[in-house]
């Protein structure tokens, strides 16, 4: 058997266990809160390592050890700004909108969760966050799709349509039929097999590159700043920028939609040992991976068509063809995660917070159901459109993405949690303002290239947000009575 046999039989393998749960997972799915939330019935293990893979996506295995290999350790400031954001995304969010988003009606989406909490009488919150995510997540799953072209191209030659075409078929079809729950349980096995490979990979590479010695001796041959946390071209802007990305977290669906859904408060502790090791560890593997090939092609000559698929090619060369299609499997369970993740939270904004809001109330559970599923079908189509061009970066629109949904819901988000007076007209003010400044930055390259567009935007909608609440609050005891009610059941739980 040829080496692409071996792989392919391995990334088959995998593709049809991932279909195995999504078929598990619809026989589970009753109704519209399993299918969005899966019951609100996740263990600890489940969803940190479920978020953790929702979160990191091919940027993890393809866009981290692209940048570090070619810039350097440098690039790690991203990662540190992600742990430290991470862990207080799980300190600060995690146990307070576990308990306020079943306090506060039940409230399955973030969009609800505002609307129901700010006593939106107008709907305006939940259509704003509607669109917001629609537009947002259509650029996200965009770019899962790019790596997933870019994964099948490196890995099998395949032209690259075809590549997207099968990434997105596989997880377009697990996500339609199963919900919250096929997402979540693919995400968990996907978060396993990602930190396997991201730590094998290293550790069986510095055999290949003689040694720790030898390895940062050949690194430092290929520049002598390449291992440097602050190199003298580092500039108090870029260090900004790139901490900055941790902000992002409290302000992503994807993510904390798997706090409302962990079964209990005392849990929350649990998951977040869990999902920051992982998290750790895996960031480590991933700046380990780069470093190891940039030392393995200084000792052996040659060099990378495309620096982002560095984890795909050392992959390759360490191991057996069917253990290397195991690895190659990580990098589709990095970008499927992610992918079907987003999926279903722009469905569940799609049917709960704009089909149900301005058109529909009152029809069933099933006919909700139907909605979301074409919501994904139709969402997928768009952003497969998208991502038709090979030469996007997967860094880049994970960026756009990430700082789009980070200046827009963060600062509400904690203001929701932790301030009794927010306002329904201070959240959309600062909501819109702040998704409005991150989409104009980002597209100004003068601008972007001073400045990660996530910090004006997060400032500019914590600022508006404030000023407009004061402006137009008016005590409510209804939200007195809910905020009081939040904090007493979250002192007990815990």
């Amino acid at each position: 058997m040829s080496e692409n046999v071996y792989q392919l039989l391995a990334i088959i393998i995998y593709l049809v266990a991932m279909l195995a749960i999504g078929w598990y997972s619809f026989v589970k799915t009753s109704n519209l809160t399993d299918y969005m939330l899966g019951g609100r019935s996740l263990g600890p293990a489940v969803t940190a390592l479920s978020a953790g893979a929702a979160d990191m996506s091919g940027w993890l295995l393809m866009g981290l050890p692209g940048a570090i290999y070619l810039s350097g350790i440098v690039e790690a400031w991203i990662a540190i700004g992600l742990t430290i954001g991470a862990y207080l995304n799980w300190l600060l969010v995690a146990p307070r909108l576990r308990v306020y988003t079943q306090v506060s009606n039940d409230s399955i989406t973030i969009p609800s969760y505002l609307d129901n909490r700010l006593r939106d009488h107008t709907k305006l919150i939940r259509i704003a966050s509607g669109i917001i995510i629609l537009v947002f997540f259509t650029f996200y799953v965009s770019s899962g799709m790019v790596a997933g072209g870019k994964f099948f191209d490196s890995s099998f030659g395949y032209d690259y349509h075809t590549g997207l075409l099968i990434v997105s078929g596989v997880v377009v079809a697990y996500t339609l039929f199963g919900g919250f729950l096929a997402v979540s349980y693919t995400d968990f096995i996907q978060g396993l097999t990602m930190f396997v490979a991201l730590i094998a990979v290293p550790v069986f590479g510095l055999f290949l590159t003689g040694g720790l010695g030898d390895t940062i001796d050949s690194i430092k041959a290929v520049d002598p700043e390449h291992l440097n946390l602050l190199p003298s071209t580092l500039t108090a802007a870029a260090l900004i920028s790139s901490v900055a990305w941790g902000l992002g977290y409290f302000g992503q669906p994807h993510i904390i939609v798997r706090f409302m859904a962990i079964t209990s408060v005392k849990e929350t502790k649990q998951a977040r040992r869990i999902g920051i090791g992982w998290m750790i560890l895996s960031l480590f593997g991933a700046l380990a991976t780069a470093l190891v090939g940039v030392a393995y092609f200084q000792q052996n000559g040659g060099e990378l068509k495309d620096v982002e698929t560095v984890f795909i090619v050392m992959g390759q060369i360490l191991f057996h063809p069917f253990i290397a299609g195991i690895m190659l499997a990580a990098i589709l369970a990095a970008v499927m995660s992610t992918i079907s993740s987003q999926l279903i939270v722009t469905s569940s904004a799609l049917v709960e917070d704009i089909y149900k809001a301005l058109f529909n109330k009152t029809a069933s559970d099933k006919h909700y159901v139907f909605v979301g599923r074409m919501a994904v079908l139709v969402v997928s189509i768009v952003a497969g459109i998208l991502a038709w061009n090979p030469d996007n970066s997967v860094l880049n629109l994970v960026s756009f993405a990430w700082a789009g949904f980070g200046a827009a819901f963060g600062p509400i988000i904690l203001l929701s949690l932790y301030w009794r007076k927010l306002t329904n007209y201070g959240a959309i003010s600062g909501m819109i303002t702040g998704a409005v400044t991150a989409f104009i930055w980002g597209k100004v390259e003068v601008l972007t290239s001073a400045l990660y567009e996530i910090v004006p935007g997060f400032i500019v909608c914590l600022l508006v947000a404030v000023v407009v609440s004061l402006m137009t609050y008016k005590r409510n005891q209804d939200i007195e009575d809910e905020f009081n009610s939040m904090e007493k059941i979250l002192k007990e739980e815990r």
